[in-house]
Formats: structure tokens, sequence, C-alpha cells
């Protein structure tokens, strides 16, 4: 009666396994399918029986339990051992487990969701031991022998960080588990028992390595005697292997973008799935999925164009100062983020930053460098869209100042023009001049932008940077919508101002940034993630600003520097006080942004008086740093790329190049560059400009100083 009554006990305790997926690894690919980082919780990669060597499968069953073939989830001949060895001392210590009872152990484990719950999964008494002989007995009916083993071999940890015999053999030894020999086999299968006894962590003192390493050939040797013993190998291959040495080939197993071989666009790829509720109601959620869903992550990332950014910025950026330079590239009319890099090391350590600086701030980056002259390409757009034409523009003085505060107003219809505030001429552009909408952006004249953008009209101006992707700066924060919006006041990262330079060169496709292309599931499932994008701007509006603007390289603020053999357009950006400086650019096949700055402080550490790369600069420019990695990394970005060139402009709609001024208009001129007396700023739309403009839109819009002018 009390053996009937302990069976139907032992019956009704619960038979089904909740057997969770086992946490694996996230990998990153790049657009050639190469791994370039990982993230996980567990360093796991599940495999197939089939993918495991035969000595391994051997050798573990061996030593862990020789009967597994023959029994039926209870190791009777074990267990009856253990019991009586247990009774004796009153508690369990003997474990007699067969190898379906640790596998259910090990699935307790992995369940358990706080530390009460795991120190019961391995408490030592009499009612865990029932409770996982009766799950054994109930995975025997469900599963094969086979499968049991080929999930042990999954879940069970091997010590070092490694999760799972694939881990473990490439942590070990630096191969699949499927190319094991005899010798490391049986020292696999004898970490299982004791992993943390075996523990070779890097930076592991060496008296203490050696211990261990000692101690691990010694249970190989075990597992090699028992394998003998069993008849699993001959004679010669048992001599042959009782005679190696360990041969351990120790590989690191890099987690997350700190070790990855491009940590930038792997933070990235990081943010863009812990920002995204796709992957996940919480963050919480999508972080563990991240690091334990075991997804396979394939992005666009184009390691030639990765290298050619990363050779460029370090030939003129050493990363170790404290000036920073980072660069973006992306594929215009797609979207496709190619390369994110930067001057620095990414790192916690000194001199080293953790911050993405190619991004904005949602994707690691940090609050970003005012965007400098690179913003007088959106005023261009804007006036071209509003019927502008390439050799309409003005006389201009050498500086502005608001006449009073409805010379501007925000896209609130606030007045918040200042005229207390006075816009300069940078040195070279003089006191004033006469400018036409192209002679004026390859000059880059500042005076010239703000008496456009007062004529287009400042809300005009931030509408057009928004359908152009520029629609918060770095830090998340809604632009801020002043007179010098059109100097590049607001502070921004290069992806963004790629992007939004990308625009032009998709002929005003504006295309989401995309950083992934397929995401597969660990249970198979793709998911292909296709580029979102949608026309702009106008078609024609794009040709003309790409038209203007590949005049920078011949006869702009980038003519001492060159192009790079094939159609490109761009703009230079150098602040006020020298505090940054940027270069943007395009070709009809990819984009790219250059920002330079001190990492300590734009204000605080402006770009004078420096030493960068080596060489000494008086002042830093869009040209001088910026220009030239633009430039470089391009060249080789593009080697293989074949050439595209830029559809040409309809000249119907937009007019032709710049006519130059009469001799009495450049005599004038002169008087202003000889210090006579500045040029009155011609009223908005009164009939006497210079090149006979359009009457204006009555937008004109500002705010007040809201920052510093650009210099280029």
């Amino acid at each position: 009666m009390a053996a009937k009554s302990a069976a139907d006990g032992f019956q009704q305790l619960p038979a089904e396994l909740h057997e969770a997926p086992l946490a694996e690894l996230t990998r990153l690919y790049d657009k050639n399918g190469k791994q370039f980082a990982q993230f996980y919780n567990n360093n796991r990669e599940s495999i197939r029986l089939d993918q495991v060597s035969e000595h391994m499968r051997k050798a573990v069953v061996a030593i862990e339990d020789s009967r597994f073939y023959e029994h039926g989830g209870i190791d009777f001949k074990g267990t009856i051992r253990a019991f009586s060895q247990n009774a004796q001392t009153g508690a369990v210590r003997q474990g007699g487990s067969s190898l379906t009872q640790q596998y259910v152990k090990n699935v307790l484990k992995a369940n358990a969701k706080t530390e009460k719950e795991r120190r019961a999964a391995e408490a030592p008494n009499y009612g865990r031991k029932l409770t996982e002989l009766r799950y054994a007995v109930a995975l025997e009916e469900k599963y094969s022998k086979d499968t049991i083993l080929e999930r042990y071999l999954n879940i069970s940890y091997f010590g070092s960080g490694a999760y799972g015999v694939q881990a473990a053999a490439k942590r070990y030894f630096g191969k699949p588990a499927a190319k094991l020999t005899l010798p490391e086999a049986a020292t696999l299968a004898g970490i299982i028992h004791w992993p943390n006894r075996y523990e070779l962590p890097s930076g592991l003192p060496k008296k203490q390595r050696q211990a261990h390493e000692k101690a691990m050939l010694e249970r190989r040797n075990v597992t090699l005697d028992r394998m003998k013993e069993l008849g699993v190998v001959s004679p010669q291959e048992y001599q042959e292997a009782r005679a190696s040495k360990l041969n351990l080939k120790l590989t690191p197993a890099p987690g997350g973008c700190e070790e990855s071989d491009y940590p930038y666009f792997c933070m990235y790829v990081k943010q863009e799935i812990l920002n995204n509720p796709a992957f996940g109601a919480t963050f919480e959620e999508r972080e563990a999925r991240l690091n334990s869903g075991g997804m396979k992550i394939y992005t666009t990332l184009d390691p030639k164009m990765q290298k050619a950014s990363e050779k460029a910025l370090r030939k003129y950026v050493g990363p170790k100062e404290t000036e920073v330079a980072s660069q973006a590239m992306i594929e215009p009319g797609t979207g496709e983020i190619k390369a994110l890099a930067s001057s620095k090391k990414f790192g916690p350590g000194k001199g080293e930053t953790m911050l993405n600086l190619a991004a904005d701030a949602k994707h690691g980056g940090g609050t970003g460098f005012q965007a400098g002259s690179t913003f007088k390409a959106i005023t261009l757009a804007t006036a071209l869209d509003e019927g502008w034409k390439f050799n309409q523009g003005m006389r201009t003085p050498g500086s502005f100042s608001s006449s009073s505060a409805n010379d501007f107003k925000n896209c609130k219809g606030d007045s918040v023009g200042d005229p207390s505030h006075t816009v300069f001429n940078s040195s070279g552009e003089g006191k004033g001049g006469s400018y036409s909408l192209s002679t004026g952006t390859w000059s880059s004249v500042n005076v010239f932008f703000m008496m456009l953008e007062q004529e287009v009209g400042l809300c005009d101006t931030v509408e057009m940077a928004k359908k152009l992707g520029i629609k918060k700066t770095a830090l998340g924060r809604d632009l801020v919508q002043v007179p010098t919006f059109t100097l590049g006041v607001n502070e921004m990262d290069p992806l963004t101002v790629a992007n939004a330079y990308a625009t032009f060169g998709a002929r005003g496709k504006y295309c989401t940034p995309m950083a992934i292309t397929e995401i597969k599931e660990r249970n198979g499932k793709s998911t292909k993630i296709k580029p979102s994008c949608k026309q702009a701007i106008d078609e024609g509006v794009a040709d003309a600003v790409s038209h203007v603007l590949q005049g920078v390289f011949t006869k702009g603020t980038m003519s001492g520097v060159g192009g790079i053999g094939r159609d490109a357009a761009g703009k230079t950006g150098t602040t006020d006080g020298y505090m940054t400086a940027w270069f943007a650019g395009y070709t009809p096949d990819l984009a790219s942004a250059v920002s330079i700055g001190d990492i300590r402080g734009a204000y605080q550490h402006p770009l004078t008086n420096v030493k960068i790369g080596g060489q000494y600069y008086g002042s830093v420019q869009g040209a001088s740093i910026p220009g030239p990695i633009w430039v470089k990394s391009m060249r080789e970005a593009l080697e293989d790329v074949e050439a595209t060139s830029f559809h040409a402009p309809d000249f119907g709609r937009f007019g032709g190049g710049y006519t130059p001024p009469s001799e009495d208009e450049k005599k004038k001129d002169e008087e202003d560059e000889d210090g006579g007396p500045d040029v009155d700023i011609p009223r908005i739309g009164n009939g006497n400009d210079w090149f006979g403009r359009r009457p204006g839109n009555g937008n004109g819009n500002g705010n007040g100083r809201g920052g510093r002018p650009d210099r280029d």
C-alpha cells in the first residue's frame, strides 16, 4: 500500500515542463553578410545534434550518463546508489542524475525569474529531486534520446561565458562543434559537471590560469579513461589523445558595440532596436529581445565605404586629440546608411568616447555641432522653389541688421527680428558687393543669405528644412527659428545633414534613414525592411540646387581643394569664432557630411591656433579639414561605383548663369569694398532690387540673435 501511495503521489507531480526558448545571442551583419557585432546575456548558439562531432556526443554520454541510451529517464542504479548515500547524511549530496534529469534541472534554472526561484531550482532536497524525476520521465515519453541529448548540449554551461556546445567549441578551441577532435571533445565534456572550476576569463592571474588549466587537463583525462573503459574509443585513439596537450585556443566572445569592428554603426542599430516598439512594448522587453532573442540582423553597412571614412578621418584628425571629426554616408534614393565613423576610438577609456557623434542623441549621439553654412543650401532650395533664378540677386552691404522685429516671423507668426543684432560678412567678402543666387552661394556670403531669407521668409526656410528631414536638433529639441537660421545656428549631427543633402541628390526624394534591411528570427521567420521614401521637393528644384552647389568645387569655397573626379555638389560650413566646421556634399550615388569640433565644448574651445593631425591651423574652416576628409573618403568609397551624372536643370525655368553687374554697379561695389557708404538694403518687393526680384511673399520671418553668424 505504501509503495502504491508513493507511486500515485509521484504520478500526481507536474509532468509538463515549460521549455522556454533558450537565450541566444543576436548578430549584426554588414551588407555582404559578414558579422560585425553581437549582443547577448548568454553567449549561446543552438545547433542540431548532427552539427556536433561524434567525439563530443560519445564523450558527454560517457562521462555524464553512460547508460543514457538504455534507461527511461531515470537511471535506477545511479538513483538507488545516490539515495543510499544521501540517507546516511540526511541531505541530497550524491547526484545520481541521468542526463535527462540534468537537462530538466538546467531548464528550471533557465526559467527562474527571481533569485528565490533560482535557489529552488538547485535546492539540495528530495522535493526538488522528485520533481526533476517526474519531469524526466515525461520528457523521455515526449522526445527521442537524440533530441534530449541535443537539447542538453545546447543548454549546458561550459564556463568562461560559453553556453551550449557550439559557443564552448569556439570559446576554447576557436572552431565549431562539428570539428572537435577527441581530446578537445573530452575536455569540453569534462567541464560540464563543474564549469566554474575551470573558468579562464581574460585577466586571470598567471598562477590561477595554470592551476585551472591543470585541473582541466586532469578532468579531460578522466573523461578519456571512462571512454576507454566503455570501449567507445580504440586503444590507439585513447593513447594519442591521452598523450596530447590541452592545446587551448581561447577566443574571446565579443559582445556589444565596444568590441565591434564598427562600433558607431553598431550603436546606431542597437538604439534603433531599443527605441522601436515593434521590438517590444517596453524598453526592458526590447532589450531582452536584443540580448537573448537570437536574431540575425542584416544591415546596410558597406565595409568599403566605412573603412574609407575611417581612413580619411584619421588622416586629418588624431584619435587622442580633443577635436573630433565625424562622418556619415547615406545613399540617395533609398536612405540606406552606408557608414558612420569618428576620428575617436569608441570606448570608456581616456581619449575615447561612448557617444555616437555621427548620429543624433536618439541613436547614441550627443548635442551635435552648429551646422554653419551647410544650412544655406536650404535657403537656396527655398528661393528656387519660390521662383528665383540662378542670375537673380542683390547688392549687399558688409553687414545686416533687421530694421524692425517684423522683418522676420517664425512659423507661429511671432515677429522675431532683432535690430540690435548685426550679422557681418566674413573676411574676404569685404564690406559688400553684388551677388546672384549662384555667386552668393559659391562665396557663401552671410549678408546675402540673411537678405535672401528675409525675402523668401524664415518660416518657408524652416519648412523646407523639415521637408529635407531636418525636423529637430541633434538633441531632439525643436529647431530654433531665428533670423540666423540660414547661417546654421541649430546644432546638428552629420547623418541628418547628409540625408538632407541626399534628398537633393535623389532629385527631391526624401528617404527615412535606414540601417536594417532584414531581420531573421530564431524560428526562421524573416522580415525584410524596404526603404521609406516620398517626393519631398520638386525634381526641378532639386536639380537646380545641385547645379548651383556643383560650383562650390570649381568657383567657390572648395575650389582650393578640388572635386572627386565625378559630378559632385556640396557646401562648406564654418561658424563664427571658428567654433565648428563642416562640409556636406553628395553625388547621385552617395551623400556625406563631415563635422569637426572640440568634444570638450565648441564655445569654450574654438578651432583657432590649434594643432590637429600634426598640422597647425590658425583657424579651421569647412575647406581646411572637413572638405579634404570628404573628398578623400568619397573618392575611395565610390572607387568601384560607376559614376552617375546629375540631371541638367531646366534653364527655361531657372534662367542661365550669373550675369555680371554693369560698370556703374561695379564702381558702386568698389566703393563699398573701399570703405565707402554701405548700400541700403532694398526693401522687400519694392521694385528696386538689383536683379529685378519678384515681389516678396510677405512671409519674412525670424527671431533675435539665435546664434552667431557663419564664416563661410
